[in-house]
């Protein structure tokens, strides 16, 4: 299955963002920053708010606590909080050639239960996954010392429901 559409994917990437996953960092997020809400078109918006509606109520164990400002196109689980926000841009990272054949340490391609995701380390010790091939990006945030793999899990049903396979843009 190929994660970019012009590319192939890596037979190292799927091991490679397993391996990440079990080794996520340590340091905590700031439990009172704002989840900015994405600005997607209408297409991506109605996809969104189907998502909204499909998500879980409890993630990783912990129970939605949604972030300000209010918004269907975003949701959160827990503090440090786990953040989701769907409807956002694409990342530079997806198109980037060293992602694809494994060669960025700081980003690499894989997929969980039938979504495809971008697992971004950020300099904060969060790690910002992307889903891939699907109609509207949706983004997860988690913070650092958190087990990113059942994050993945608890939330792969619903945007597999919510939000079909394409090429969003």
């Amino acid at each position: 299955m190929d994660f970019f559409p012009h590319r192939r994917a890596s037979s190292a990437g799927l091991p490679a963002l397993v391996l990440l996953i079990a080794a996520t960092g340590c340091s905590s997020a700031d439990d009172n920053a704002p989840a900015p809400v994405p600005r997607p078109g209408a297409e991506a918006a109605e996809l969104c708010r189907d998502l909204d509606r499909s998500l879980p109520r409890k993630v990783d164990g912990l129970d939605r606590e949604d972030p300000e400002p209010r918004s269907a196109l975003t949701a959160g689980w827990g503090s440090p909080a786990i953040i989701l926000r769907c409807g956002v841009p694409r990342p530079p990272k997806m198109t980037d050639p060293k992602v694809a054949d494994g060669n960025d340490p700081d980003a690499i391609a894989g997929g969980v239960n039938g979504v495809r995701w971008l697992m971004e380390e950020r300099d904060d010790g969060s790690t910002r996954f992307t889903s891939a091939q699907r109609l509207a990006y949706v983004e997860v945030t988690v913070a650092g010392g958190r087990d990113t793999a059942s994050v993945l899990v608890d939330l792969a049903g619903a945007v597999k429901k919510a939000v079909p396979e394409g090429i969003a843009d």
